[in-house]
This record gives C-alpha cells, sequence and structure tokens, in this order.
C-alpha cells in the first residue's frame, strides 16, 4: 500500500498492510538527530532561520525540514501549522493580550468585540508552507497526506470564559459563535490548498472536564459539528482534539460533532484505547496514544517496547488506528527511548530497523 491508501483504509476502517505512523508535534533535539541538522521548526531555531534566510526561504526550509523528518522516520502523514507572517519571530501560537477587568462577563464582552471588530480571512502568507510542501512532494514523488489544525473551541485556563458560560449563557455563545466563524474561515483556506485532514475542537479537560456534560453539549458541540460539516462537504476528515479525560463526555466528543477520528488521546488521564475501539471502532479513527508525557518521557527502553507493542495490539481490527505519540515530542523524551519506539514499530510489521 502507498501512504495515501493506508491511512484512506484506516479511515474507511479496512485492514491495511501496516497501520499508519506519523508524529503530532517533534521538537530539537530529537528533530535534529533525525534531519542531521538544525531543525527550523523548533520554536528555538526560527528566529535564526529568518535571520539567515530572509522570510520565504525561511518558510521553505520549514517545509523541507518537515517533509525531511517525515520521509526519515517512514511517516505515512505530516501534521502541518501556517505559517508564522512577515515580521513574526514567533512560530507558535499566538495569543494576544486581552483585557481584563473584575467583571468576567465585561471581559468576556470586550474579547468578543475585539474579536468581530476584528474578523477577517487568513492572510493568504500563512499558507505558504502548504504550497512549498505541494510542490516538492511532487518533484520528488512522494504523496504524504496532510492534516492542519483550525482548532477554536477550547476553554483550556480561560477561567473568565468557564464562569460567563454559566453567568452570561447569551456571551458565552456570542464568543462561541465568533470562534466558529474564525475557524471556517480557516478550514475554507485549507481546502483551497488541498488539505487533506483538519482538526478542530481544542483543549477542555485535564483529569476531568472542566466544564459539565451539559454545559459542553449545549455550547462547544453545535459549534464544533459546523466545522466538521464543512469540512464532509469539501470531502475531507474531521479529526477532533483534546487532551484529558474526555470519557464523561465521549459520545458528544465523537458522534455529536460528527467527526472521524480522536487525536491528542490521554492515556496517563484514563483514555484506554481498547475501550475507545471496543465502543467506537466502527465509526472513529484514532490517532495515538503513545503516553509521551510518562512512559516515552521517564520509562525504560522496555517499558517503552512494550507500551508502543500494547498500543499497536490495541488499535488492530477493521483499521481505524494511526500510531503517534499523545501529543509533542520534546526535549523530555530520551532519544533512546524514542529510537526504540520506531525500532519496536518496524519490528513489528517486519520492516527494516533505523540504524
Amino acid at each position: 500500500m502507498t501512504s495515501r491508501e493506508r491511512i484512506e483504509a484506516a479511515f474507511q476502517h479496512r485492514e491495511p498492510d501496516r497501520t499508519p505512523v506519523f508524529e503530532y508535534v517533534m521538537h530539537s533535539p530529537i528533530a535534529d538527530h533525525f534531519l542531521e541538522r538544525p531543525y527550523t521548526g523548533d520554536p528555538d531555531k526560527w528566529p535564526a532561520a529568518l535571520d539567515k534566510l530572509g522570510w520565504e526561504a525561511a518558510v521553505k526550509q520549514l517545509a523541507l525540514d518537515k517533509l525531511d523528518l517525515a520521509c526519515a522516520l517512514g511517516h505515512d502523514m505530516m501534521y502541518i501549522t501556517p505559517n508564522p507572517l512577515p515580521g513574526r519571530r514567533d512560530i507558535g501560537s499566538h495569543i494576544p493580550a486581552t483585557v481584563h477587568s473584575p467583571d468576567p462577563v465585561e471581559t468576556v464582552r470586550k474579547r468578543n468585540a475585539d474579536t468581530a471588530a476584528a474578523l477577517a480571512p487568513p492572510p493568504d502568507e500563512s499558507a505558504l508552507i502548504y504550497a512549498f510542501l505541494k510542490e516538492e512532494m511532487q518533484r520528488r514523488d512522494i504523496d504524504l497526506l496532510i492534516m492542519a489544525p483550525a482548532y477554536a473551541h477550547g476553554v483550556w485556563t480561560d477561567v473568565d470564559l468557564m464562569m460567563v458560560m454559566l453567568l452570561s449563557p447569551e456571551t458565552a455563545h456570542e464568543h462561541f459563535a465568533l470562534a466558529t466563524k474564525q475557524s471556517l474561515a480557516r478550514i475554507e483556506q485549507y481546502i483551497e490548498m488541498d488539505v487533506d485532514m483538519i482538526g478542530i475542537g481544542g483543549d477542555f479537560a485535564g483529569n476531568r472536564p472542566l466544564i459539565s456534560p451539559q454545559v459542553y453539549r449545549e455550547f462547544i458541540v453545535p459549534e464544533v459539528r459546523q466545522g466538521s460539516r464543512r469540512i464532509h462537504q469539501a470531502g475531507r476528515w474531521a479529526i477532533n482534539a483534546s487532551d484529558g479525560n474526555l470519557w464523561p463526555v465521549i459520545d458528544d466528543f465523537l458522534t455529536g460533532c460528527e467527526v472521524d477520528g480522536y487525536l491528542e488521546i490521554d492515556m496517563h488521564a484514563g483514555m484506554d484505547l481498547h475501550r475507545l475501539k471496543r465502543e467506537y471502532g466502527d465509526r472513529i479513527t484514532f490517532l495515538g496514544n503513545l503516553d509521551c508525557g510518562n512512559t516515552l518521557s521517564f520509562g525504560s527502553t522496555g517499558e517503552v517496547e512494550r507500551h508502543v507493542i500494547e498500543c499497536l495490539e490495541a488499535g488492530q481490527g477493521n483499521g481505524g488506528h494511526i500510531l503517534c505519540a499523545s501529543n509533542a515530542i520534546t526535549a523530555s523524551v530520551p532519544l533512546g527511548n524514542y529510537v526504540t519506539v520506531i525500532n519496536t514499530y518496524r519490528d513489528f510489521f517486519d520492516l527494516p530497523r533505523y540504524k
């Protein structure tokens, strides 16, 4: 099977020749090791790339680094975020400053007004990386699927918003409606750039959901569902994402939001892949769930090997599983542990080992 056929089988719940594999987020020094050069996608290295290459050439190098990293690791797809705009020296998500007041309702109303006044389609310059990737993959005769983020409906750390959902429901509804407009605008850009799958939703849970199931169902599910329906209308896949224990709202999160996949599956918070496959494996594709924050970071190589095998075995049956970490591979993950992940996967499917 080709990478595209393998991913398509996973989403169509047909058994592929092997479980597809990718990595959601990877930083230095792990990424540097596999690239055998500094990774432009690491937030600490982007300013130096800008200074050395200039904005457009730095974006092109970012695209090349992400593609080369995926090829070096044998990935079947890539997670690609919009590139920084000219003049921006940070490469992560930018959270604008907000005006706070002692009254959370007034705070969120002010934020809503500011958001409404600034609503506009995402700038074309932010999608240059997708054009570079498509061009380079065509030149190399490579076809890796691309996933991109349109997350806009999280509540993580937003205490004002969570209080407003109870104190002033109409203000909270306005917030999420505006978030949906922003998400849909980004979705339209991705559709134009021929992105294959789009991440929607946003973080709202830790060891348990930060809001009640009823509040999640009322405020967030209908908004995320709008994104899913537009993505499906365009023939793409919608992936819902949130860390944390989602069991109290899992049916709303998956079937209520009408998504095709679930990413950021948080094993440490109790999200068991065996149970997920048993209850939703005929409808949902699960992307994960190697425990990056605990097992991959602090486990022995033997524990990591067992963990990878258990995850692969839990995900098998009628497709529906793509192997990746539960979130980011950061400097906390020892190189030896990540090489163990790669070689355990390759041994499982009788592929050549990474040297």
